[in-house]
């Protein structure tokens, strides 16, 4: 069974909820946990060997004023010893990200999730599902934001985390966690 470790940092709670959701559609198909970066962006020796001997790591953070937060800034930059050594070269890897807005610049977000797992040499894999883009669509449907690199929320700046993300991301988000699984599994058999 492939290994996955969802890695992510939540500010106020709508991405953890997020997270959750991806974690509960990789667990349907691979052995997936998810590692939360702490306020401090300084990660544990125990998340470090985990992400070592995943097949498949999945990555998560809010957009802050269009980029990952700093906290999350400061894992990645953390990881250039690994990046030196090659260890996550190959690993299946993706990404998902809420913001306030309905566009909110998650796209710049995305492209930074896709740039840092490039340079490590990882495979990133796309959404795969189609947007809700008719006039009947809303909130409450798979993929509502339209995005294609990742999973992608909404939580609007007033709202708790127990209001947001919505029926729609959460399902798109769980979705791309089995999908991912599904990618893991085959790239960890072969």
């Amino acid at each position: 069974m492939a290994r996955i470790e969802i890695i992510y940092f939540s500010g106020y709670g709508h991405t953890a909820k997020q997270a959750q959701a991806v974690l509960d559609g990789a667990q349907s198909k691979a052995d997936a946990r998810l590692w939360a970066v702490p306020d401090d962006g300084v990660v544990s020796d125990a998340l470090w060997a985990a992400a070592d001997a995943a097949d498949a790591l999945i990555f998560g953070a809010p957009t802050y004023m269009g980029g990952v937060p700093w906290q999350f800034k400061r894992f990645i930059d953390a990881s250039s010893g690994r990046w030196q050594e090659r260890k996550w070269a190959s690993k299946i890897t993706g990404g998902f990200t809420n913001s306030a807005s309905a566009v909110g610049d998650k796209g710049e977000t995305m492209n930074y999730l896709r740039t840092f797992t490039g340079q490590h040499g990882m495979l990133w894999v796309p959404l795969n599902q189609a947007p809700a883009n008719m006039l009947n669509s809303g909130p409450d449907d798979r993929n509502f934001a339209g995005g294609s690199s990742g999973a992608l929320a909404i939580s609007p700046a007033d709202a708790r985390p127990d209001q947001a993300p919505g029926k729609g991301d959460l399902q798109s988000a769980h979705d791309y966690g089995a999908y991912i699984a599904g990618i893991a599994q085959l790239h960890a058999a072969r």
